[in-house]
């Protein structure tokens, strides 16, 4: 006869919980970012430290639910990043406008803000974590984990705050100042509805010019 399963083992959350544990330290900080891959709207990078020694039997309750933020209903993201908010011990969100990824470059902006996220993480975390990039030697010390967001609590719980906050962004203030583009059910991604009304409305100044996009209408 098997062992009777432990209440909310067959959550993601324990995984992820149970990978930054393994990592032997207390404070672990996690950055990710949402809106890598839109045509418009900003960049917005989160950084969250999960004080893994401190956390209560509240907190993880608050936190069962955790998990990348793309396998997240929207209820439930919503849920999460309110637990988040009250039970890290740091969360810090940063953004980059789409002027600013059209100087500088996605890849090059991305980078910049997941460092400078870590940076602001003070005292810094006793490990820091990034979701699929190594940011460089002028970051804090850090580990690249590829598929962070699935398998880190402290990078899910950055995927969930960034990914909140960039979608209050654009389903609120962005589609009611855009109301033809519909960015309240794409928010920027390049979906067949936006890339009608690109056709019809053209660009408006939170498209990425740098972007080489066929949805784009021809200059």
């Amino acid at each position: 006869m098997g062992g009777r399963r432990r209440p909310g083992a067959h959550r993601p959350a324990a995984r992820l919980f149970a990978h930054d544990r393994a990592l032997g330290a207390r404070r672990v900080a996690g950055a990710d970012e949402a809106g890598r891959g839109c045509l418009a709207g900003p960049l917005v990078v989160s950084a969250v430290c999960l004080d893994l020694g401190t956390l209560p039997p509240a907190g993880r309750r608050a936190l069962r639910d955790l998990d990348d933020s793309k396998r997240l209903r929207p209820e439930v993201r919503t849920r999460v990043a309110e637990a988040v908010m009250r039970h890290a011990e740091q969360v810090v969100v940063l953004s980059a406008s789409p002027a600013t990824i059209d100087r500088d470059g996605l890849h090059r902006t991305n980078l910049r803000l997941l460092a400078r996220a870590l940076a602001a993480i003070q005292p810094c975390a006793d490990v820091c974590l990034v979701d699929g990039f190594h940011l460089g030697e002028a970051a804090p010390e850090h580990r690249r984990v590829v598929g962070g967001d699935h398998l880190s609590a402290s990078i899910a719980a950055a995927s969930v705050i960034a990914k909140t906050v960039r979608d209050r962004l654009m389903t609120g203030p962005v589609a009611d100042a855009y109301p033809a583009f519909g960015f309240a059910s794409h928010v920027g991604y390049a979906t067949l509805d936006h890339r009608s009304a690109l056709r019809v409305e053209g660009l408006t100044p939170l498209h990425r010019r740098s972007f080489q996009s066929v949805a784009y209408p021809p200059a």
